[in-house]
């Protein structure tokens, strides 16, 4: 039986910290088949990259990559400099790697200092897929990007630790206690409104779920919830020039970007969802069709 990519003529990677992603492509854009493994850039020396790719492919044709990500961070298979905001999310130019990979390269904002790789690629597929878009995207995760976006420039962004500060106050603190599993969406709301109307007591708004988990019973469930709400909650405070008075776009699939849609609307701001997948092979298609022109 012939192989669902036998007839590939490039192949989409979006090759991350912990992951790597590949879609085998047709000439008209179309997934032909798709794989990952979990040979992520942080787990990878430099001599590692092209086997790791070669290994995921074995059974595909040999055609040329085009890929997104940490894999061209420096610590990545090869660093692909950064472009400068304000510019084009996907700028001329690919970094090549190896013998047939091509590797998007970043985008940095010199000040406020603040860096991307990968997210540029789901700017650029969310803009071919809705063209003439101005306002705001937001990119909801571990680093969560908040990104203005006009006459299909990235305009500036700007980078919260939310997604990295929830995990390690839920894994690393006395929290660890009160927020175990479990959700409570009334709980998130609460947490997003106390964040929203006096972010300066943001600490010891946390700490109380603590004491009130101990004292009044608080199900960790609720806990953890208002934790959720309170550290969206400052981030939507802190980035409100931002979303204020924007159209905006969620970039981002399941429960993490409902959230942000949720906590938005709250605030009157309402927010459309869209599918992270869909925009990175958008992105990474856009990519490839220039990368064609330009050979």
């Amino acid at each position: 039986m012939t192989h669902p990519a036998a007839n590939a003529t490039w192949i989409a990677a979006d090759w991350g910290t912990t992951h790597l992603r590949v879609w085998a492509m047709s000439a008209s854009g179309t997934v032909l088949a798709e794989a990952s493994s979990d040979d992520g850039m942080g787990k990878l020396a430099r001599d590692d990259f092209a086997p790791a790719l070669d290994a995921l492919t074995v059974d595909w044709p040999r055609v040329p990559v085009i890929a997104c990500g940490m894999v061209g961070s420096r610590q990545g298979w090869t660093e692909a400099p950064y472009a400068t905001v304000p510019c084009p999310p996907l700028p001329d130019g690919l970094t090549p790697a190896g013998d047939r990979c091509h590797i998007i390269p970043g985008i940095k904002q010199t000040d406020p200092a603040d860096v991307m790789r990968g997210e540029e690629t789901q700017i650029a597929g969310f803009l071919s897929l809705n063209p003439k878009w101005d306002g705001v995207i937001c990119l909801p995760g571990t680093h969560t990007k908040w990104v203005h976006v006009s006459a299909d420039e990235v305009v500036s962004f700007q980078t919260v630790m939310t997604g990295d500060l929830f995990a390690a106050i839920t894994g690393h603190t006395v929290l660890r206690h009160s927020c175990d599993a479990g959700w409570d969406a009334d709980g998130f709301l609460q947490g997003l409104d106390d964040a929203i109307s006096r972010p300066e007591r943001l600490a010891a708004r946390m700490f109380s779920l603590r004491a009130e988990g101990l004292l009044n019973g608080l199900p960790d469930a609720t806990a953890r919830a208002r934790l959720s709400g309170l550290l969206i909650g400052a981030e939507l405070a802190a980035t409100k020039p931002y979303w204020l008075g924007q159209q905006i776009a969620v970039i981002g699939a399941g429960t993490l970007a409902s959230l942000y849609v949720t906590a938005l609307g709250a605030q009157s701001a309402p927010a459309t969802q869209v599918n992270a997948d869909r925009a990175t092979l958008a992105g990474l298609t856009a990519a490839h069709r220039r990368w064609k022109d330009q050979s």
